[in-house]
């Protein structure tokens, strides 16, 4: 493996740059050169890595699914965090609002996230069809379209979304589990005012794409040394931390075949 590869990353926060001055570091210290280009957003960091300007993209899961279909499945997938395995979508309701289950949601008021989020608008949006219940026409859904183009990297429409909750202006909407967890443990929700009334099936999030499955191989060496990051060593864990995540793991890609049915289903990409 010869030159430096390049990770496009994008810049959805001000940390990005220091989580990746750290991954940089990590690498080169193991005799591995690479370097991080920042994009403003997915598609153009997609369109980078199709043209080769590029050789690698952290991407969400549906710039992932964007990169197979404009490669017609030829690209493939080096790594994952441990915690884009098993994403859920929780669906919460006001307290008093009388919604038990998601059979409750009909003609109440519903809030989804920002329209390229996976888990706070299309896979949320796609499981209660699956369910019967079809946002478009079952019940008055809002939308908080923030950020677009970062595919809910942010976090702010998923905010939002349960600031509307609490506040009363939705009776429901939908959030992703990690959002959810950390809004319990910081103490950013009131319990007796929101919980969660539903859990979605289970997906996957990001991964490192590359533009062919060919090139899982050549990328070895990055890939092996990513996996070997340890939560143990302390200077390691602070990026790993950073990062959301304890450790690196391979690829699962039956966790992104909801999301292929959603996009379908929903004709995202079309729209």
């Amino acid at each position: 493996m010869s030159g430096v590869i390049k990770v496009g990353v994008v810049a959805y926060d001000p940390k990005v740059v220091t989580i990746w001055e750290g991954i940089k570091d990590y690498f080169t210290q193991r005799s591995i050169a690479i370097d991080f280009i920042l994009f403003s957003n997915y598609d153009a960091q997609v369109d980078a890595l199709l043209d080769g300007w590029i050789d690698i993209g952290w991407n969400t899961n549906l710039a992932y699914v964007k990169v197979h279909r404009r490669t017609e499945g030829r690209c493939g997938v080096l790594a994952m965090r441990d915690v884009d395995v098993g994403f859920t979508t929780k669906i919460i309701a006001g307290a008093k609002t009388g919604i038990e289950n998601i059979a409750g949601l009909k003609g109440k008021r519903f809030a989804l996230g920002s329209r390229d989020s996976a888990q706070a608008a299309i896979l949320p949006a796609y499981f209660l069809k699956q369910q019967n219940i079809d946002p478009e026409k079952d019940m008055a859904t809002i939308r908080f379209d923030l950020d677009v183009g970062k595919h809910g990297d942010t976090g702010a429409s998923e905010v939002e979304v349960l600031n509307a909750v609490v506040k009363g202006a939705v009776d429901a909407g939908a959030i992703g589990d990690q959002y959810w967890a950390r809004a319990l443990t910081d103490g950013l929700v009131d319990r007796s005012k929101v919980r969660a009334i539903w859990t979605s099936p289970e997906y996957c999030h990001c991964n490192f794409t590359v533009r062919d499955k060919k090139d899982a191989q050549r990328f070895a060496p990055w890939t092996d040394a990513l996996l070997a990051m340890d939560y143990n060593n302390p200077a390691e864990r602070k990026i790993l931390e950073m990062e959301g995540l304890k450790r690196w793991v391979r690829p699962q890609l039956e966790g992104y075949r909801a999301l292929f049915e959603a996009v379908d289903d929903l004709q995202f990409f079309s729209k």
